[in-house]
């Protein structure tokens, strides 16, 4: 089955992996043989190749459902061929609505009987809470007086939707015992919760109390008549048509002046052109944001409005269903593709900008410990009379506040600031410019193009660095003999010489590359796992992130930074001459050993992991504050891009699989299968339960149950 996508743009962006991609992974999974032909059990795919349903207590039933939504052909083997079909069916237009049709076509036979759809959804969490009637007229009318019906694919994708309204309806009747056309609030809430939880944001749950107060025109606002309860359940539904209402009255406003507030009355007239939608659906709307924007100015406001920000706020998980994705993703790589040349400048001129004040800000934060470091490294091991200054980093960092005062560990700062700004701003963005570059067309990338762009930003750096260091580095040592005269920067630069400034640049290669190529990679990813369920990152875990990152980037580096230090120190008299990169590394071996190229390591970790994460944190932070949009990528794990409550970007990273071996269509199983509860509410249990008293509500829904972390939508703050 393949995907049926029209769409040029679509279909260059979200495309099916090849072939031989998908043979290479299939084969690494596929254990068994039958026939000659490998394959896997479905339960090995859903558990071991997806990650699903992990553990010992996991309900049998679930397991069983969800495994065979791969297994096409019912047989319990996975073949090669219904792998890529399966990769296929998650990348049609119509996935979600297929996905759910394989879900209730158990044999395989292209068409539901009124057993399989009975089985179904008798074996989900709300059948379990609610009882369907089966012998209602519902069923009759759709699968005959003998439930003999055969529903093809095309009646099922309206039967599906009908059921849930027949579902809540009689729920509805079940609570209206007198059959007077009232629930109580109480009563409502409890169907809302339990059975559209799915629809409902935590807002409106929360609350659901004010909301109905202010649009409820019953005499009792505590009864709810089955017209207020529809409309309620189709604002929940329709809350993309309200999107749509609320976009094309700002289009219109457009070209008069510009305003993201839309007023009741502009949203009323506007909605004449949607039939479905009426002024009692509009009153609830109006109500679900006139709360919100209470809660977030912290006193009533008197003039009803919305504005875009409030859909996202009150359509649960609407955000998170795999087609939301699949065009957001599309429209963020169609916007980098047609990034204009003056717009691409202007972006890293930006993010030049920002570099340089993050590098100083970073820098000025861990000057002592470099000092102090640099001093360490310069201290030879051999026996010469007055060479040993220093034991160790904690002796050397006293001596020099004795002997040279407390500015004495800033000795070398100016020069170090000076050229700190173009060196961390070029670095920070030809990483950013080449990792945008090297991004996939899903928004995923490669773990070597991270490499690469880490590795690539740390050469570019070395034109700054090198003359940066040997002058920041002659500054620092000077201090180290009283008798010695200390020089100005502008004397070492004239001493020096423009070729002299370049001395020890191999060794600075050496460093900062695979420094570079280390600490990039290892920050965009700890960053992740530092997330919270937003997939957003905080301050704190944006720095704590940057100095895990420069742990192993710096340790691993530090006999590059020691050759490199020997080479630009000015040997003094007595001292070993270095005339070379690797004449350097043989000398310092055959004199001092092993564990003279460790030298500093410490201090280096010590000073690199918090200065890159006072640099990264920094610079994140005013790209945040600034949010200055130029159509290129954004950053990852910010809660602020485009002013909506999830970006493009974060919103793919929540859903998007990070398996290597997740390839394809695979990228998008997870918002698929979240996608199933979503939009038609199939929960299922995940454990199995030893008590058959146990609370409903222990009874995780499918996103746990699929091991998918789903944000909760937050009020604005």
């Amino acid at each position: 089955m393949s995907p049926d996508i029209k769409d040029p743009i679509q279909s260059r962006v979200i495309s099916a992996a090849d072939r031989e991609q998908l043979s290479a992974v299939f084969n690494r999974y596929a254990h068994h043989e039958h026939l000659g032909e490998r394959y896997i059990t479905p339960h090995e795919f859903l558990q071991d190749y997806l990650g699903y349903l992990r553990g010992d207590n996991i309900d049998p039933t679930t397991l069983d459902i969800l495994s065979a939504l791969v297994d096409l052909n019912k047989d319990q083997k996975i073949t090669i061929t219904e792998f890529i079909n399966f990769e296929s069916l998650l990348l049609a237009s119509d996935s979600l609505y297929r996905i759910a049709f394989q879900l209730f076509d158990r044999h395989g036979q292209g068409f539901i009987t009124f057993n399989d759809f009975q089985y179904i959804i008798s074996a989900t969490k709300q059948f379990k809470e609610f009882p369907f009637n089966f012998d209602s007229e519902f069923v009759s009318t759709h699968f005959g007086a003998k439930r003999q019906g055969k529903i093809t694919y095309k009646e099922f994708t309206q039967i599906l939707l009908d059921f849930i309204d027949e579902q809540t309806s009689q729920t509805f009747r079940k609570f209206d015992k007198g059959n007077v056309g009232y629930i109580s609030l109480k009563n409502f809430e409890v169907i809302l919760k339990e059975l559209r939880q799915y629809q409902a944001a935590e807002f409106i749950s929360t609350h659901l109390n004010d909301i109905v107060k202010l649009s409820c025109s019953t005499v009792s606002p505590n009864q709810i008549s089955y017209p207020y309860f529809t409309a309620f359940l189709q604002v929940l539904s329709n809350i993309e048509s309200m999107r749509k209402i609320y976009l094309a009255v700002r289009e219109k406003k457009s070209h008069t002046y510009r305003s993201s507030i839309i007023t009741k009355e502009e949203f009323l007239t506007e909605a004449q052109h949607f039939p479905r939608i009426t002024p009692l659906q509009i009153d609830i709307l109006f109500a679900m944001t006139h709360l919100l924007h209470k809660t977030h100015s912290g006193h009533d406001i008197d003039k009803e409005y919305i504005e875009l920000n409030d859909f996202d706020l009150i359509s649960a998980n609407e955000h998170l269903l795999p087609y939301r994705l699949r065009s957001e993703i599309v429209d963020e790589h169609y916007k980098v593709e047609h990034q204009s040349i003056l717009l691409k400048v202007l972006e890293s001129g930006y993010r030049f900008a920002l570099g340089s004040i993050a590098g100083a800000v970073g820098a000025t934060a861990v000057y002592p410990i470099d000092l102090v470091k640099t001093r360490m490294q310069n201290q030879r091991s051999t026996s010469i009379v007055g060479e040993r200054l220093y034991r160790n980093s904690i002796d050397c960092f006293k001596k020099v506040i004795r002997y040279e005062g407390v500015f004495g560990l800033y000795r070398g700062l100016i020069p170090q600031l000076v050229g700190v700004a173009p060196e961390k701003a070029i670095k920070l963005t030809v990483n950013d410019f080449i990792r945008d570059r090297l991004t996939l067309d899903d928004g995923t990338i490669p773990l070597w193009a991270e490499i690469m762009a880490g590795g690539c930003a740390g050469a570019s750096q070395v034109t700054f660095t090198n003359p940066l260091e040997i002058v920041k580095i002659r500054l620092q040592v000077a201090g180290e003999l009283q008798s010695v005269r200390r020089p100005a920067a502008s004397e070492v630069v004239r001493e020096l010489g423009l070729r002299g400034l370049y001395k020890g640049a191999r060794a600075c290669f050496l460093r900062d590359i695979p420094f570079s190529a280390i600490y990039f990679p290892a920050y965009s990813h700890t960053k992740k796992q530092f997330a919270d369920e937003h997939g957003y990152n905080d301050p704190k875990s944006l720095f704590i992130s940057g100095l895990l990152a420069g742990i192993p980037a710096a340790g691993l580096c530090t006999p590059a930074d020691v050759v490199k230090t020997r080479l630009q120190v000015q040997a003094r008299k007595g001292q070993t001459k270095y005339d070379g990169l690797i004449d350097a590394f043989k000398k310092i071996y055959a004199e001092e050993g092993w564990r003279a190229l460790w030298k500093g390591a410490g201090a280096r970790m010590l000073r690199s992991s918090p200065q890159f994460g006072f640099t990264l944190l920094t610079y994140e932070l005013l790209q945040r504050s600034f949010n200055i949009d130029f159509q290129g990528r954004k950053l990852e794990g910010s809660k602020h891009v485009d002013q909506q409550q999830y970006s493009a970007k974060t919103r793919s990273s929540i859903l998007h699989s990070t398996n290597p071996d997740h390839i394809g269509g695979f990228h998008l199983a997870e918002a698929t299968f979240e996608g199933i509860e979503t939009r038609f509410g199939l929960a299922f249990p995940k454990y199995k339960t030893s008590n058959s008293n146990e609370s409903p509500s222990a009874i995780p829904p499918l996103t746990t149950l699929l091991g998918v972390p789903v944000p909760q939508l937050a009020s604005p703050k």
